[in-house]
Parts: structure tokens; sequence; C-alpha cells
């Protein structure tokens, strides 16, 4: 097959705008969690890892184009804030693979959990509350999820395929996963791929809280309370983000003189069939996944050499995912690193998949391992080598990528470096 590869990388993330604003607070450990001061008093988290103060001046310009003229592209103020920073991190990546705006054959094929959900709440406390004196003609234009792709399209002038996959929290895994398929079927050249979610909102934040999945122990030390595989650990802080990658074949982006960040060698996917939210405690579809993934690649398991957790910090999902890794790599799996991006960003919905992959694909390229942070208590049902609260150097050639959702799904990615 074709090798895919990635050859563009754009991030807005709790840290701020730009993959190296990204890696930079990543690789040294830093978490982007905080207090949310302005909350409701009856909801009961008050952490999460938000993206904050992004405008439309830090939308990247992008060779082809003399300025940011709204007549040919969506108009700004109308964007949710999902919309804004997706326009904002493909923009970068587009940018960054040294590509033009109205690329031929280029498509657009992104994640998104909860897209415009901002808008949603707002939209309808207004009608509901302040009986529509307030509700703007654009309502569900901007709050629908499908809109996502539609507005980095309109952004780019991309004419290729526009679409938005809404599986829950694999929903960026999947869509990297079809952006391959479509390159490798010839239905495009490129394919602006990866994810996007805004769900830190107070809607969400309450209906989380009543499902008693985020964390409420940290609320007045929040860069505590995300804590994957840590013993103490009481449930994810929500986050926030958009992580987008520049997907073409590899002798395309190397004629180009494009960087070769990492491949995308192969992608599986599974359901459990079990629950609404947990997953199938046996795990057994979970290893079928990463097995299938791996085979797909053509790579022998012995080949993967770091593995990036889908790591939420819930009770449950982190001992469960521990434990299928354990079976499928067997005594092996002692010995390869792995770590979770959520320690550091909390949970960004659909576009967790993307984070980790961008994570992992930073982390080839650059040799060096982004910790899992606040590992204080070791648990003995989480036993492996989550590299512990510092990050550390190694060169990685093959690498697994997680992502487990709501639904009983599980995604799974592997990769090779781009060297």
């Amino acid at each position: 097959m074709d090798r895919v590869v990635i050859s563009g990388i754009g991030v807005v993330s709790p840290f701020g705008v730009g993959r190296e604003t990204f890696w930079t607070h990543i690789s040294r450990g830093d978490s982007g969690a905080r207090i949310l001061d302005d909350l409701d008093p009856s909801i009961p988290c008050r952490v999460a890892a938000p993206v904050l103060g992004v405008t439309t001046d830090d939308v990247p310009r992008i060779e082809g184009e003399d300025t940011w003229d709204p007549a040919h592209r969506a108009d700004p103020k109308r964007y949710s804030r999902a919309a804004l920073i997706a326009v904002i991190a493909a923009r970068e990546a587009w940018n960054d693979a040294g590509l033009r705006a109205s690329e031929e054959n280029a498509a657009v094929i992104i994640g998104s959990g909860g897209g415009g959900i901002d808008v949603g709440e707002k939209q309808y406390y207004d009608f509901f509350v302040e009986r529509g004196r307030k509700v703007t003609p654009y309502a569900i234009p901007i709050s629908i999820v499908g809109m996502m792709s539609s507005e980095v399209s309109i952004s780019l002038r991309l004419h290729g395929f526009s679409h938005v996959l809404s599986c829950g929290c694999t929903s960026s895994t999947d869509a990297i996963g079809y952006a391959v398929a479509a390159i490798r079927s010839g239905e495009a050249d490129i394919v602006l791929s990866g994810g996007a979610d805004a769900c830190v909102t107070p809607g969400m934040l309450y209906g989380f809280s009543r499902m008693r999945a985020v964390s409420v122990g940290h609320n007045d030390t929040p860069h505590a309370a995300s804590r994957p595989f840590d013993k103490a650990r009481d449930g994810f802080v929500l986050g926030e983000g958009a992580w987008m990658l520049v997907l073409e074949r590899e002798d395309h982006a190397r004629a180009r003189g494009a960087t070769v960040y990492a491949s995308i060698d192969g992608y599986a996917s599974t359901c459990d069939a079990y629950h609404r939210v947990q997953m199938a405690p046996d795990g057994v579809q979970i290893v079928r996944a990463m097995a299938k993934a791996i085979e797909k690649s053509g790579r022998a398991r012995d080949a993967i050499g770091y593995v990036n957790f889908h790591g939420t910090s819930t009770v449950l999902n982190d001992a469960i995912e521990s434990r299928c890794v354990r079976e499928l790599f067997g005594t092996r799996a002692d010995h390869i690193a792995g770590s979770s991006v959520k320690s550091m960003i909390g949970h960004p919905q659909g576009a967790s998949g993307a984070a980790g992959i961008v994570t992992t694909a930073l982390a080839m390229q650059r040799g060096f391992l982004p910790p899992t942070i606040n590992q204080r208590e070791p648990d003995p049902s989480c036993d492996l080598d989550y590299v512990p609260n510092v990050g550390r150097e190694a060169q990685v050639e093959a690498a697994l990528c997680n992502c487990l959702g709501f639904g009983s799904k599980n995604s799974a990615i592997v990769m090779g470096a781009g060297r």
C-alpha cells in the first residue's frame, strides 16, 4: 500500500495557539487545567482545561490569499468556538505543509463530539428563559456538528468532500482512519483531518457531574485533577482544543519537499456492543481493535515501542485499558513506554484521538516521550510504564494510539516514524 504520512500539524490547545506552544508545555509536563470561577454553584465540578482568549486575529494567513476576506469564507463573527479553533488549527497545518488556498483534489474530514454546543446552549437558554428575544437566525447552522468541516473547507477554499464524523471520543481517530483510506483509494490527494471540540460549557459540566464521570476532588488544586493510572484518580477533566493534520502519500509529500512527521500505517475500530457509557470489563474488543490495527499496518507486535494511551483518569477505564495492553503484548508490555496526554490537557472529547496522534507524531520526530503527570501513588491495577511525571528521550520507530469512547467504541491507529 502507498504510505500515507503527516506533512502538516496545527494545534489550538488549553496552552494557546500553535503546535510549538503545545509541544513546549506537554514535553515539560505542564497542566492546562484551571479553576472555573464563574460557574453556577450547583455544578459540583469546578475544574476544566478550556481554550481561552482565542479570536479571529489568531487565524494564520495562507499563501494564495492576500487577506482574511469574509466575502470568500464564512463570517468569522458567526463561528462557534469549536469551529473557530478548528479553522485556526487547520490553517496552521496547511501552512506547515507548504500548501496554498484552493489546492486541487484536497478534502476535509474531521471528528467532533459536540460541534457548536456552546452556541446551542446559549440559544436554547435565550429561547426558553428569555423568550427568544435574542435568538439568531444562524443558531442552527452554527451549532450543528456537520458545520465543522464546512467552515474549514470554506476557509481554505477546498472543493473535495467535506465530512464530519461524530462518534463520541473516538471521532477524530476514526476521521483520520477514514482519511487515510480515501487517499489510498485515490479519492483525494490531500486530506485535512483531525478533531476539534469546545465542550467546556455549564450544561456539559453539569451533565458529566451527574454521571460522576469528572473529577470533583481537586476543585482547589486543578493541576492535580487529571491523574490517569494514579490510585487516587476520581474522574476526567473536561478539556478543549483542535488538533489538525495534513495527510498525503509519502511520495507526494517528499516531492514537494514537505516535512514528514510520521506515517499512519494501520487503523481499526470495534464495538463492545455492551453499554452506553461503560466499556466491557473483559476488554476483548479493545484488544481486537489494537491487534487489527497492528496487523493492518504490516508490522509485528514486537515493533511497537510506544503506546499513546486513551488514559482518561477514570477508575475503571484506566484499569481495563492497562489490562488490555498487557494482554496484547504479554510480558513485553513491561518494556513498552506509554503516556496519556490527557493528564495535561484534560479530555477534549471527540478531539482526543487527534490530540494523541499529534502528540505521538511530535514525540517520534523529536525523540522525546512526554510524561503522564500526577503519578503519585501506584495503582496495582495499572502496572505499566506510563512515563511518570518526567518525560524522557527515546527513539521510537512504531507506536500504537488508543481511543475508547461512549457507546462501547474502540479505535486504534499504528504510526511509523517519518525518518
